[in-house]
């Protein structure tokens, strides 16, 4: 029985949900966990402890997380960034499921009706309440608060369920449904939780490791002293070493590309067959009337924008800024080359605006404007009381007066502000002297530079109607408005077939990995690599939108070299060079670092048989460096917690040797990182004694415990031997 049904038994309310206010908040968290699987075959998507599932099952999931985001975005398509986030939440979600459910069933954890009543209304989760709240306030929605605290209120929660609509009630039960899993998994990480323990011994210990120091002189000798080249390796000693290090070489899977591009770029063709369509269009420009400029602006212009506003001097493009505020009405400029594109500017209007103005307004907000969320008037109805108080005003009403009752600007309250250059914060719907770049929004603006004194007038702006009063205006300038016609010059079909032939001639020359090296180098072309490129990556720097680049290095063999592919503005030929497969590194791939270790450690055992030798008849350190020739270096406080030994890199195995270490001894020789080490410990500061290590076993359970919140997860997650293939499907 769902908690909506117990509520209705108990209350007899249906439990409202939260309208369009729940739905903002509540889906983000909704879908979190909601993913699929990969098989082997053609129409499986991924694998996930050994078990497939077919892509049209996963698909039906990813479905209805995009309707459900089309619903709470009240968008009717979805971008590509949101939908790649869709299918990755799915995609996880199932993993949960298939990972994490199985161990809550062998286990037996569960959460009751009555619990979850009680997690849904009584007392809310957290993640309820979160579900329920702003998320940019983090205040609970005005439907959910109770009126006195502000809190989440059972008896709202109530209130809600008895008005609710059928896509609500669907929305409720997913939300049911979340909470629900997120308790069952605080269930299962609690239990994991009070498993760990720390003993009173362990707890010593490690006090005992981190408090005690010792003070030490040691030699060492270093692997840089021998050249790598005297070393001989042969291949038996590599596959030993590779064989006693299998985890050392674990690796994704991935994909090395290299590639060269073909830019598409407009020839001097296209550029002349641009300009000599423009100036087609200029003719016909000249010749249309003033009421036909912005259809025809609109119609002809790559912008489709016809641009109403007045400039001053100095805010056009410089190319034609003097010549406008020199040129007659229906003047024509171009047309003229400006950032790769064409433009034809045509002088539309002039007109003389004050340099500053001084002006009061009164703010008519409706619903939905940007001014306030607790307007509730509409925008006929805000016009219509805008037009009132004009009358009013006309008749003598008290400008202050309303602007205190009626306006809707926050900033009406604010004190005047009287520095110089600076306008009035807006006390009494003053805003004091504006010009031409004041922060302002245009209409506001133009309402007072365009106005003169004494004028009273209603103006639109996305805040609402301005009811503006000009008091007062200083000097005049000359504003002029300029429609202007832009087209891009771009490559023409006929130069992207041109690219397209000379990168296919590289591709059909050049298909095998040798022949596209050599032939990069003989023609000196710019090669680009990509590398270490995961399945599911959804960039590759350089290239736009690379998907499909990327599915087919994962569906091709090493050394494949593609046919040309279109990206954006140019077009790709990728040879795959490298194919790295989930599980243990090849011998052959990881060689070279084997070899790096090989030599390093026929080093160590080299300098420990000298070291060795040394000792037999050398009993103090200054005594062994005297007869290795090395020097004696000196650390004091060394303990478990050090990081490193002053004077060498971080040494974690000399400095765990050299901590246990009884004082006035001598070590055996410890191969570390940066060489071969002899230790002789000088001194040992005990740890100070304590009665008891509750402390100790309090602290470390503390660090421990909130690790089982990430690391069981992950850990599961790594033992279910996942493979996702999204890329062949999305």
């Amino acid at each position: 029985m769902s908690i909506l049904e117990r509520l209705r038994k108990r209350s007899g309310l249906l439990v409202a949900i939260v309208g369009l206010a729940l739905f903002a908040f509540v889906l983000m968290g909704l879908f979190q966990k909601d993913a699929s699987l990969f098989g082997g075959s053609n129409t499986t998507i991924g694998e996930i402890a050994g078990k497939s599932i077919d892509y049209k099952v996963f698909n039906v999931k990813v479905q209805e997380a995009v309707e459900s985001e089309k619903r709470n975005s009240q968008k009717s398509t979805l971008d590509e960034a949101t939908m790649d986030g869709i299918i990755q939440r799915v995609w996880n979600q199932t993993i949960v499921q298939e990972v994490m459910l199985k161990e809550y069933d062998k286990l037996g954890i569960a959460v009751s009706d009555e619990e979850l009543y009680d997690l849904m209304v009584t007392n809310p989760h957290p993640a309820l309440v979160r579900n329920l709240s702003d998320p940019k306030t983090g205040k609970a929605a005005p439907r959910f608060a109770d009126p006195v605290t502000g809190q989440i209120s059972a008896a709202k929660i109530k209130e809600f369920t008895q008005k609710m609509t059928d896509e609500e009630e669907a929305q409720w039960t997913q939300l049911e449904t979340y909470i629900r899993e997120t308790r069952i998994n605080e269930k299962y990480n609690n239990l994991i939780k009070k498993g760990l323990y720390v003993t009173a011994s362990a707890a010593k210990r490690e006090y005992i490791a981190l408090n005690q120091k010792v003070d030490i002189k040691y030699v060492i000798k270093n692997y840089k002293l021998i050249a790598d080249s005297t070393i001989k390796v042969n291949d038996a000693d590599l596959q030993a070493y590779y064989n006693a290090h299998q985890n050392e070489f674990k690796q994704e899977a991935s994909r090395k590309i290299e590639y060269v591009a073909y830019d598409i770029l407009a020839s001097q063709e296209d550029m002349d067959d641009v300009k000599k369509d423009m100036q087609r269009i200029a003719l016909d420009f000249k010749a249309k009337a003033s009421t036909e400029d912005s259809a025809f602006v609109i119609a002809e212009s790559d912008t489709r924008n016809f641009d109403m506003s007045f400039h001053t001097k100095g805010t056009l493009s410089p190319q034609i800024d003097t010549t406008m505020f020199k040129a007659e009405v229906a003047a024509i400029v171009g047309p003229y080359l400006e950032n790769g594109t064409y433009k034809l500017a045509k002088l539309i209007a002039t007109k003389a605006s004050a340099d500053s103005a001084k002006v009061r307004h009164i703010l008519i907000a409706y619903q939905g404007s940007g001014a306030s969320e607790t307007v509730t008037r509409s925008k006929v109805q805000a016009k219509s009381m805008a037009d009132s108080l004009v009358g009013l005003l006309k008749k003598g009403g008290k400008f202050v007066d309303f602007v205190e009752k009626l306006s809707d600007d926050n900033g009406k309250k604010m004190p005047p502000n009287k520095k110089a250059g600076e306008y009035y914060m807006g006390k009494g719907g003053d805003y004091g002297w504006l010009n031409a770049n004041s922060g302002f929004v245009e209409p506001f603006k133009n309402a007072g530079l365009d106005g003169k004194k004494g004028d009273l007038k209603v103006v639109e702006s996305q805040f609402g109607y301005h009811i503006i009063e000009v008091l007062d205006t200083k000097g005049v300038q000359k504003k002029v408005q300029v429609a202007t016609i832009e087209k891009k010059i771009e490559p023409s079909s006929k130069t992207m077939q041109a690219v397209f032939v000379k990168a296919s001639e590289f591709a059909g020359k050049n298909n095998t990995n040798e022949l596209f090296q050599k032939a990069v180098i003989d023609e000196k072309l710019n090669k680009r690599i990509a590398e270490n490129v995961k399945e599911n990556d959804k960039t590759i720097a350089g290239i736009e939108s690379p998907r499909s680049l990327i599915k087919w290095a994962y569906d091709n063999k090493k050394g494949t070299v593609s046919e040309p592919m279109e990206f954006g503005s140019k077009f790709v030929v990728a040879s795959l060079t490298e194919v790295k497969e989930k599980g243990i590194a090849p011998l052959e791939i990881v060689k070279e670092d084997i070899t790096t270790k090989v030599v390093k450690e026929k080093k160590a055992e080299m300098f420990t048989n000298e070291f060795k030798t040394a000792l037999a008849s050398n009993t103090t350190i200054d005594a062994l460096a005297t007869k290795m020739k090395l020097t004696v270096e000196t650390a004091p406080g060394i303990n478990f917690g050090s990081t490193a030994i002053p004077g060498s890199s971080n040494e974690p195995s000399v400095v765990g040797a050299v901590s246990v270490q009884k004082a006035k001894t001598i070590s055996k020789p410890l191969s570390g990182k940066e060489g071969v080490f002899v230790v002789s410990v000088e001194s040992l500061v005990a740890a100070p004694a304590q009665k008891d290590y509750k402390a100790q076993q309090t602290a470390q359970a503390s660090q421990i415990q909130p690790r089982v919140d990430y690391e069981v997860y992950d850990a599961l997650k790594e033992n279910a031997n996942i493979v996702e293939h999204l890329i062949k499907f999305y």
